[in-house]
């Protein structure tokens, strides 16, 4: 067959367009089936058994009483599991020993996975699991992260763990203002609708895998490295994922699960219960920051000191990286921060929801708010005013930076310059109201990937690599990029994702995936388009090319390339009851090229959420005396839903990135970034009280001294308009 090849330009606009999901169909009428779904012949079923000590040994796993039990065909714990390879660096660094099961009797957190108890039903699994009697010899355990902790260390991460230019005691001596506080925020967990879940079967000799990942060459990899395979011989397919956040990736359930299909040589699934996803999935430690700044009378900084400490496992190190946020946002004379970490007897903390950024732009933008009072400076005017001109700490020039088109838009829209910079004057009622703001970055990189594009002989197109969909839109995005790429419509091409077998692709995180993803694509689209000129003829196989963009990202010139954006929210706060509602909330961004504004904006709002819900409700608490946690389920563990959200709004700047083939950087993370200090600020404005410890609850609000407002307090005149619906009926 002979096509018709695109023009000169491959540009036909789809790039831009609001476009519904390509599988959304398929979503709401369950046609889409996830990693727990997917049906198998002889399909048996494990069930995760998890330390119910804090540290200590393994004494004994009574397997005998179990192993009569209706159902049970195996339990595998350390007596009886393979042994793994550990001892290699896999793609993205040293895996977490957690999901090494089983290769010993140590016990370094309560959650620890001790057995998995296989069965033909997961009703029988999970009966037996329960009646499974693991015997410990407890050891002293250590939970608790407190400042100034003496067993604190520098943690690297992907990041240096310090920074340091200028002689910052004397910069702060000598300024006219000085600001220093120490904020907090706890452990928050990912709490994605759908639980980590793995099926594994051997077949003609190869292992499959149908996972909920976040990268299917990742998980690939590392589980070939660990059972010392060939990765040809491991297939990892990811169709669908129900969220990942940063905790999907390789994990106790995909590896014991391969461990019991081995044994049993037939299809074995794990899926994780709710509680068991608060200990093996990674969760976002807990942060202890202190911030100084010195500036100037009129809010120009001359000293900047970030330091931040977050906890560790005993058994991996995750640095959450807070301080790297004031790396990229303020420069100051003398410059200092840091990321310390603590190790104790806790699970593994990981990447979740921008991870640094998120709690480091609480502590930083709060700080900032604090120093713009103390100054008399409008918060935006001094933000403004202390924009570097490179990156404050690598020097570097940006690719672009527009925040400072993000505040202007966003004050406009948001109705900034009304505010009466007074805190605690305004009032509706009962409610005390107040409007903050703060800034957002999170990083625009990419990573290398490879794509197969095919033209297919009845003029359409395929295109497949291993990118993951998260829920994030990515699948409907490649196809647009690729559409325009090849010259033709949407609904000419058909885009293959999450399977191994497509080849090596960056994973769906730190808000690379699509950039990362769309490089490869639009690099195999250029080399098929430039066949299909030179030889239109199609053989019935179709003609394919493949694209690596590995050279292409080594050749870049190093720059600062971020993703930068500007939170405001308006807020009520009832300090008779302690109740804080979010009224309103605007988030304007300049995150690159918009490839599909529907999901852009659903990932943005989606964001701003987690801010509201980061400000105000999440809190993982654990037991002292036990390290476990306090209700680890839904119930317990609160997020914020519809009725906390009555008016909220995202929207963007033009900030095309030159850099990229299609201009685009990342909006995955930048949402929650400065959200919750946005919130924190707006309360300190209604209230005259600032909270530097999140969650704001309640109980902190009734035991926070509230200023008088006097006879100055001003009646809000537009409260039918801005009253959500939770709030009226509050």
């Amino acid at each position: 067959m002979t096509i018709i090849t695109p023009g000169a330009t491959g540009l036909r606009g789809a790039v831009g367009v609001a476009h519904t999901r390509v599988e959304g169909r398929d979503k709401v009428t369950g046609a889409a089936r996830y990693a727990g779904e997917i049906p198998f012949a002889e399909l048996a079923h494990g069930w995760l058994v998890l330390s119910t000590v804090a540290r200590g040994r393994i004494r004994s796993v009574e397997t005998a009483p179990v192993l009569d039990m209706p159902g049970v065909l195996t339990v595998l714990h350390h007596g009886n599991a393979p042994r793994l390879n550990t001892s290699y660096v896999g793609r993205l660094g040293t895996p977490d020993p957690t999901a090494a099961v089983f290769q010993d009797d140590r016990v370094p957190s309560a959650g620890w996975p001790v057995a998995l108890v296989v069965a033909t039903t997961s009703e029988e699994a999970r009966e037996a699991a329960e009646a499974l009697l693991v015997t410990y010899d407890e050891e002293p355990h250590d939970t608790a992260l407190v400042p100034d902790h003496p067993g604190a260390h520098p943690g690297e991460g992907h990041m240096p763990a310090e920074t340091e230019k200028g002689d910052l005691e004397t910069q702060l001596a000598t300024s006219a203002v000085v600001m220093d506080a120490r904020y907090t925020t706890p452990e928050e967990q990912h709490s994605m609708m759908e639980p980590h879940a793995a099926t594994a079967l051997w077949d003609a000799g190869r292992l499959e895998i149908f996972d909920s990942n976040q990268g299917a060459t990742w998980i690939q990899s590392d589980l070939a490295k660990l059972f010392s395979l060939d990765e040809s011989s491991v297939r990892v397919r990811s169709e669908h994922v129900g969220g990942g956040f940063g905790s999907k990736g390789l994990r106790a359930h995909q590896v014991s699960a391969v461990m019991a299909a081995t044994a049993l040589r037939r299809p074995v699934r794990v899926v994780m219960t709710r509680r068991q996803m608060f200990s093996l999935t990674g969760h976002r430690s807990p942060t202890a920051q202190r911030v100084r700044l010195g500036a100037d009378r009129d809010g120009r900084l001359r000293a900047l000191e970030h330091i931040s400490l977050s906890r560790t496992s005993t058994v991996y190190e995750f640095a959450e990286p807070s301080a790297g946020f004031a790396r990229v946002m303020y420069d100051a004379d003398a410059h200092r921060t840091a990321n310390h970490v603590v190790r104790l007897d806790v699970p593994s903390p990981t990447w979740m929801r921008a991870p640094g950024e998120a709690p480091g732009s609480f502590a930083i933008e709060s700080a900032l708010d604090e120093l713009a009072e103390r100054c008399g400076v409008d918060p935006i005017q001094l933000r403004l005013r202390n924009e570097p001109e490179t990156g404050p700490v690598s020097g570097l020039p940006f690719s672009s930076r527009n925040l400072a088109a993000c505040f202007r838009e966003g004050a406009r829209r948001f109705g900034w310059a009304d505010r009466d910079p007074r805190p605690g004057v305004r009032r509706d009622g009962r409610w005390l109201l107040g409007t903050g703001t703060a800034a957002a970055s999170y990083g625009a990189g990419a990573m290398p990937s490879t794509a197969l594009a095919t033209a297919e002989a009845d003029g359409s197109f395929t295109v497949r690599i291993s990118a993951a969909d998260i829920g994030t839109g990515a699948r409907t995005a490649l196809t647009l990029i690729a559409a325009d790429a090849l010259g033709t419509a949407p609904e000419g091409v058909r885009v293959r994702i999450g399977d191994s077998d497509f080849g090596p692709a960056m994973i769906a995180g730190g808000s690379m995936g699509t950039r990362s993803w769309a490089w490869a694509v639009t690099a195999a689209a250029a080399e098929l388009r430039a066949r299909l000129e030179a030889a239109p003829d199609i053989p019935p196989e179709g003609i394919t090319v493949r694209s690596d963009t590995t050279e292409a990202l080594g050749a870049l010139a190093r720059k600062e390339r971020h993703s930068f954006g500007a939170q405001f929210a308006e807020v009520a706060v009832d300090v008779a009851t302690g109740e804080i509602r979010v009224r309103r909330m605007l988030g304007i961004f300049a995150a690159g090229r918009i490839v599909n504004p529907l999901t852009a904006r659903n990932q943005l709002l989606g964001g701003m959420v987690w801010g509201i819900s980061m400000a105000l409700h999440e809190e993982a608490v654990r037991d002292r005396n036990t390290g476990r946690h306090y209700a680890p389920d839904l119930a317990g563990y609160h997020v914020a839903t519809h009725a906390d959200v009555p008016d909220i709004e995202a929207d963007w700047v033009d900030d095309h990135d030159p850099d990229d083939p299609v201009g685009i950087k990342g909006v995955g993370e930048i949402g929650i970034v400065g959200a919750a200090a946005a919130v924190a600020n707006a309360v300190w404005h209604a209230t005259g009280v600032r909270h530097r410890d999140l969650p704001i609850r309640p109980d902190r609000v009734l035991t926070a001294p509230v200023p008088d407002p006097g006879p100055d307090s001003v009646p809000d005149p537009a409260r039918a308009t801005r009253l959500g619906s939770g709030a009226a009926h509050a």
